[in-house]
């Protein structure tokens, strides 16, 4: 059965967006959200939501390199336990210690890309278990 799922690049001033389903396993970007309040953020992603329709949700969990968390991967941990709270979907967490790094643009906001990065890490990882 094939599942379409988003994926949250979290940041305290924007979320990078992406999208994929489990038959391609290709991650796209898809957009950045503005996350300077949270009534900007959930807005965003409930019109997401309601646009995607997502069976899933994916977020990459910052940590420092050697793999202990940080203040943010705290964050990011709340932002999945609501993300769950709010639509009761699940939510798989992706380690995207070097996602930003791998993206290579010129652009100011990489955010959305990065997203598309941890996800197809994840439909990468996720097609080694089957």
């Amino acid at each position: 059965m094939q599942e379409t799922l988003l994926c949250f690049d979290f940041g305290e001033k924007r979320i990078g967006v992406a999208v994929g389903n489990t038959f391609l396993k290709e991650a796209r970007p898809l957009c950045i959200v503005r996350s300077e309040t949270k009534a900007a953020r959930w807005s965003g992603i409930e019109k997401l939501v309601e646009d995607w329709s997502p069976d899933a949700f994916v977020v990459g969990l910052p940590r420092h390199p050697d793999g202990t968390p940080h203040k943010m991967t705290t964050l990011c941990e709340r932002f999945a336990r609501q993300l769950q709270g709010r639509y009761h979907l699940p939510v798989y967490f992706v380690d995207e210690r070097y996602s930003s790094v791998v993206v290579d643009s010129d652009a100011t906001w990489i955010d959305d890309e990065a997203a598309a990065v941890i996800l197809q890490q994840y439909f990468d990882e996720t097609s080694q278990k089957d």
